[in-house]
């Protein structure tokens, strides 16, 4: 009879004993439009950044990078519609188990892929300011494009076993995709998680702080020794887009991680308590999409990257800039016009009438 009595938060340490929760339609409505905008500006950035760069006669290793990771983003954004209408139907997957593990292959390729290929452009520029005379070969435009074949099958191979469990799991008479209640029966997964993460996110923002320290080193000695030759734009510039990489996998990919790691290695001391899985999944639609938002952000590293792209975009902006000048300018004119029609150029019409 006590035991029927019990609090639902009081059953601290069985998944199963826990009431389902289903986030407010406050939560669906946000994210569907979080979602939306996402996918416009993503979208229209990262096509851009394609387009300039089909425009080069030649690419260079740099180059080679982000164009792989502007397809990344193309790709994820190939899931965005999916996530809108999971998120309007509030939380409610319309499209079967079948797409649901294929957006969720598709997604973890581009946070992984985007994460590898964010230390290549790191590491890239370490090459080009640090070891500028030891290492020139491994600049080279097709040694790049080897190193992004071996990005991508590592992604599709670490991503690949998701395409194995199951995604959906009814709950609160609704089918979810892709949340923490459809995998959390997977035997080992706080282990598998751990090492994932170890793997693919502090290896990563280890080498791309490792590669911004040195950067910085470099131009600072640099500036010591030889005043005019730190003034030159292209070592500042490939410090700035190193520190923009790193703020980038900080800002974005961070929460989601330390997120993750922390509630994992609480699995593996003690099976969590019911009010602490719900703090969970709800921190996770957080992280999750503020992880997400790299996708829109990856424009920002084109623009430091790549002189035609800032150009192209500069011009766009002093463009506006003249426009809505020009226009402000010709209505003033018109104003005026209109006041000296009003004053002078009633006579005329009054003597007519007479």
């Amino acid at each position: 009879m006590a035991s029927s009595m019990a609090d639902p938060n009081s059953i601290p340490y069985n998944a199963n004993f826990c009431l389902p929760h289903h986030p407010p339609r406050a939560a669906s409505v946000t994210l569907s439009l979080f979602y939306t905008a996402l996918l416009v500006f993503s979208t229209l950035g990262n096509i851009l950044a394609l387009y300039l760069a089909c425009q080069k006669d030649k690419i260079n290793s740099t180059g080679v990078y982000l164009v792989h990771l502007a397809v990344s983003d193309l790709l994820f954004a190939l899931d965005l519609p999916g996530k809108i209408t999971y998120y309007a139907l509030d939380f409610s997957w319309p499209f079967g188990e079948a797409l649901c593990r294929l957006t969720a292959f598709i997604f973890y390729v581009n946070t992984y892929g985007g994460i590898y290929l964010m230390t290549c452009v790191s590491v890239d520029r370490y090459l080009a300011v640090v070891r500028t005379q030891q290492c020139p070969r491994l600049r080279s435009a097709g040694r790049a494009r080897l190193v992004c074949v071996a990005v991508w099958a590592l992604a599709f191979l670490q991503t690949a076993p998701l395409l194995l469990v199951s995604m959906t799991k009814p709950v609160a008479g609704k089918l979810s995709c892709m949340e923490y209640v459809s995998i959390e029966g997977v035997p080992w997964l706080p282990f598998m998680v751990l090492v994932a993460c170890a793997i693919s996110f502090c290896g990563p923002v280890g080498i791309i702080l490792f590669c911004y320290m040195k950067i910085t080193l470099k131009l600072c000695r640099t500036a010591r020794d030889n005043p005019l030759t730190s003034q030159k734009g292209h070592p500042r510039r490939a410090c700035l887009l190193t520190l923009v990489v790193l703020v980038t996998v900080v800002v974005c990919f961070s929460p989601y991680h330390l997120n993750v790691i922390q509630f994992m290695v609480r699995e593996v001391l003690r099976p969590s308590s019911c009010p602490e899985q719900r703090a969970f999944k709800l921190s996770l639609q957080l992280t999750v999409s503020l992880m997400n938002m790299n996708c829109g952000i990856d424009p920002i590293i084109y623009f430091f990257a790549s002189a035609r792209y800032r150009k192209w975009l500069l011009g766009i902006l002093k463009f506006r800039a003249s426009a809505s000048s020009s226009s402000s300018s010709l209505g003033k004119a018109s104003s005026e016009t209109q006041s000296v029609n009003q004053t002078g150029g009633s006579v005329p019409f009054q003597e007519n009438q007479v």
